[in-house]
């Protein structure tokens, strides 16, 4: 691996890639595009944040506007570059993290997109899906790529594409199209569509990746009807891979990391040896577990994955997604009005002294792990004359730890040893409410650093190491707790709130079948 690093800073010394000393980390989320500047020591010195618009065609569809995606994230690059007061030559390396799975298709001509790009909460493939679980293909995708089928990933976002935009297929198969990731898109921006690449670990989030042999998978690659040529080359998660060419953000700052969203922060999180867990709680929820060089294969409805490549040393993960985590007190905000600011929702749960008996499955988008149902929808149970908003909003917090305890339940079922501390982070990891009750509930030291913009960080950790800024053992010393919190509730308590939980969930399940 050293040598390795060597000769790619042997390839690129007329960047003078030591004489300086900022990161760039490029954080393109599901709702916002961010950007945050770090300098030598990993600290961040300026950050700027856009959101973007949500487009909702049909119920169960979810789309983005790419151009308007590459439009807000260029304008937070070039805001925090000149919060900074910094120029191209100033930037050591840029790391790109991203919301995962959503799909684009582009012209490689024109670098236009055929559509817009499809968003990892989108359904509209979900009975494509089930068509091919009862024609029997879910065991071997399973077993090549470690995930489930389902709407959710990739590929059957790219089937529908090409059989629903006319003349897309036709085009494709003349090579005359490109997919990607938002990584992927980004980074074809970034290069002014010199560059059409992704990582391992967005790579293994498609359907299309064989997991062993990190190749693209030609067995794949027929199911799906998907031709070879749309599909971008496939790199570690931490390396140079070219320069900026856009003069939108100025020319000749290497790219130098790519990692997905949940990957990224469970590297922010310095989750870097087997057995350590880390839960994000943003627009969804999503666990990660390290499993180091070993993949482990899940019984209990979790993936497994990639967590990243740094030069020849590949890590696997186990995950579970929770697909409507924050967005629920959106909803809450944005549907209902039960409060004009997210954060109100904390002081709102906390004016009662327990959910009423109410408990709310926000399952808006269908059920992730470990149920994996599509047609399951959301539903709010125990409604009385005396149930209020602040009920509502409390059962709707519990509800996104519950949802994260099914997962970590089957993160213990699947190692053989109860999870000991949970990492977390994300927008809603600053409610205190939230995270105490995850500690109850899951019997789990829950512990959340002091820097909670731990995706973005990820990615800018993997983008120092690439270009020689610092060294893992390095990072680790700059991972600080905020706070810890431990389990102070009644078993029986606990048993009685799970159980009813559970009850709910089961009665959601199948009903948009």
């Amino acid at each position: 691996m050293k040598n390795r690093f060597l000769s790619q800073h042997k390839l690129c010394e007329p960047i003078k890639v030591k004489a300086m000393r900022y990161i760039l980390a490029i954080d393109q989320g599901t709702s916002s595009s961010r950007c945050l500047v770090y300098d030598q020591q990993a600290k961040p010195v300026a950050m700027a944040q856009q959101a973007f618009s949500q487009h909702f065609p049909q119920p169960g569809w979810v789309e983005h506007d790419a151009e308007e995606i590459w439009a807000s994230q260029s304008a937070v690059v070039r805001q925090a570059m000149q919060q900074a007061q910094l120029q191209p030559a100033d930037i050591a390396g840029i790391g790109i993290t991203n919301q995962r799975e959503t799909t684009v298709i582009w012209e490689r001509s024109t670098g236009k997109p055929i559509y817009n790009a499809i968003v990892w909460q989108d359904r509209r493939t979900a009975d494509d899906c089930l068509r091919l679980k009862q024609a029997g293909a879910e065991a071997m995708v399973k077993a090549k790529t470690g995930l489930l089928l389902d709407a959710y990933f990739s590929a059957t976002k790219i089937s529908w594409l090409l059989d629903h935009v006319e003349g897309a297929r036709a085009k494709a198969e003349r090579g005359e199209l490109a997919f990607g990731t938002i990584d992927s898109w980004l980074v074809c921006k970034l290069t002014n569509g010199e560059l059409h690449i992704t990582d391992v670990s967005n790579a293994s989030r498609t359907l299309l990746f064989n997991i062993d042999t990190m190749q693209w998978d030609d067995e794949l690659l027929a199911l799906f009807n998907i031709p070879a040529s749309l599909l971008p080359v496939v790199k570690s998660s931490s390396e140079i891979y070219g320069q900026t060419r856009n003069p939108e953000i100025g020319a000749g700052m290497p790219i130098a990391a790519i990692a997905g969203d949940q990957q990224a922060g469970l590297f922010g999180q310095l989750c870097i040896n087997a057995g350590m867990a880390k839960c994000t709680y943003g627009t969804g929820s999503f666990l990660m577990m390290n499993t180091g060089a070993k993949r482990v294969a899940s019984n209990h409805g979790l993936l497994t994955t990639i967590a990243w490549q740094i030069g020849d040393q590949i890590h696997y993960a186990l995950e579970g997604g929770v697909f409507v985590g924050g967005a629920v007190i959106q909803w809450l905000r944005d549907g209902l009005g039960l409060f004009e600011h997210a954060a109100d929702s904390e002081q709102l749960a906390g004016s009662v002294a327990d959910n009423g008996g109410v408990y709310f499955v926000p399952a808006l988008t269908g059920l992730g792990a470990p149920h994996w149902d599509p047609h399951a929808r959301g539903a709010i149970f125990g409604i009385t004359r005396g149930t209020t908003s602040a009920h509502l909003t409390r059962a709707a917090l519990e509800s996104i730890c519950f949802q994260v305890d099914d997962v970590l339940q089957m993160f213990t079922a699947e190692s053989g040893t109860p999870i000991a501390q949970l990492r977390i982070d994300g927008g809603a990891a600053v409610n205190n409410r939230l995270a105490q009750f995850q500690a109850d509930i899951s019997a789990v030291e829950v512990v959340r650093p002091t820097n909670l913009e731990t995706t973005a960080l990820g990615a800018a950790y993997l983008a120092g190491i690439a270009v020689g800024l610092w060294t893992i053992d390095e990072l680790k010393q700059n991972w600080q707790v905020d706070r810890s919190f431990h389990e102070n509730m009644p078993p029986l308590e606990v048993e009685s709130l799970k159980r009813y939980w559970l009850k709910a969930v089961e009665r959601t399940k199948n009903w948009a079948e």
